[in-house]
């Protein structure tokens, strides 16, 4: 632990599984191997194996929740503030993983990994991935890895919701518990068309080259647009009016050109959308985006309720007031879904002006409701009640 009470320095890891000819099948049925898998772990197993905390990244995010790689790391893991000694998923008390989603491209495989067969970058001959897909991978690692089958809580906000959900569904057997934050069980068209607006961006970058560009100049432009367009939908416009109103950037007055940025806002999403492409790669945000655009728990079971039925976790739902991408009437679709399997699901919409990025932001409301629903679950595992 350090000073600040972060989990000080951590290291990533990686493991190699589906070594050919033992292959992953897919759902798209095509067979995918070896896939390397890149995690991270916080904190430590207890000896009755009942204090595993499970978290899932969003689009962007990756396997460091928290703590800094290194000394000179100006910042620390993306749920930095939720995760840590005495923070609300307590590594004093919880056994934390996390793993970078497979069609990534911060230590698993994805598009940007090397073709056994080739020799060379898949790109886009690496096969479509689903949140399924993803969870299947996750499960091999702790079970096959780490040796674990019982999960205290799977938890994760947007797509990481979405895999929480995936693994309620899939392996009831092995999740007490489910953190399912600022999600939904199926993307709106609204979403989709956000997400189809940021492919586009990055298919229209000369530098894309259909998907091969590794070696050579990569689609930055493209990649930074989509990332703009993302980012605009992950926020408010209240959080958006606070922070940048209609203020201008290193100006007293507007231009009239299309030279530098006129307003604060302009240069906020330019610095967003070009830091973006020195940590993600283009074709990841393709597939990733397509895997939340396929994820649909009623198509796949016929109805939502039919998806729940045999669930065997409790459930904690939360939304944000001012979340409109994953906005509260899908949240609590969800619950009622649940209820209707008489499912013990909790739900609370959360206040807050951060829209839907309002789950990384540091909020005391949230902040207590999880860890209130850690204590409690794990409680009640203990005393062998769930």
């Amino acid at each position: 632990m350090s000073d600040d009470g972060s989990v000080g320095i951590v290291e990533t890891k990686y493991w190699r599984f589906a070594e050919p000819p033992n292959e992953l099948r897919l759902r798209s049925g095509v067979e995918l191997g070896p896939i390397d898998v890149a995690y991270e772990t916080y904190g430590e197993l207890n000896d009755d194996r009942d204090n595993v905390v499970l978290i899932c990244h969003a689009l962007s995010g990756d396997a460091h929740v928290a703590g800094r790689h290194s000394p000179e790391d100006e910042k620390p893991g993306w749920w930095d503030c939720m995760v840590g000694p005495g923070k609300p998923i307590d590594t004093d008390r919880y056994f934390v993983v996390c793993s970078n989603c497979i069609g990534g491209c911060k230590g698993s495989t994805g598009p940007s990994s090397i073709n056994p067969e080739t020799g060379e970058p898949y790109a886009l001959d690496f096969p479509m991935v689903t949140i399924p897909d993803m969870v299947k991978v996750q499960r091999a690692l702790l079970t096959q890895k780490l040796g674990l089958d019982r999960i205290l809580c799977v938890i994760g906000g947007s797509m990481g919701g979405f895999q929480a959900l995936q693994w309620a569904v899939d392996y009831p057997e092995m999740v007490d518990s489910v953190g399912a934050i600022a999600t939904t069980s199926r993307l709106s068209a609204q979403a989709i068309a956000f997400d189809e607006v940021g492919r586009q961006a990055i298919y229209s970058d000369p530098n894309w080259q259909n998907g091969n560009y590794y070696g050579g100049e990569e689609p930055d432009r493209g990649l930074a647009v989509a990332r703009m367009i993302g980012h605009v939908t992950y926020l408010s416009e209240q959080s958006m009016h606070e922070k940048f109103g209609r203020r201008l950037q290193d100006r007293e007055q507007v231009g009239y050109d299309f030279g530098p940025p006129d307003f604060q806002v302009e240069s906020y999403l330019r610095y967003k959308g070009d830091s973006f492409v020195q940590r993600f790669d283009a074709n990841s945000y393709l597939y990733l985006t397509k895997a939340m655009d396929y994820f649909d728990l009623a198509e796949d079971h016929g109805s939502l309720v039919d998806a729940f039925g045999e669930v065997d976790s409790k459930f904690l739902v939360s939304s944000f007031t001012s979340d409109w991408l994953f906005p509260t009437a899908e949240s609590k679709t969800i619950v009622r879904a649940l209820h209707a399997n008489a499912v013990n699901a909790t739900f609370c919409e959360v206040e807050s002006d951060y829209g839907h990025d309002a789950f990384l932001v540091a909020n005391q409301q949230f902040k207590d409701l999880v860890r209130g629903f850690l204590d409690q679950t794990h409680r009640e595992a203990q005393q062998g009640v769930l």
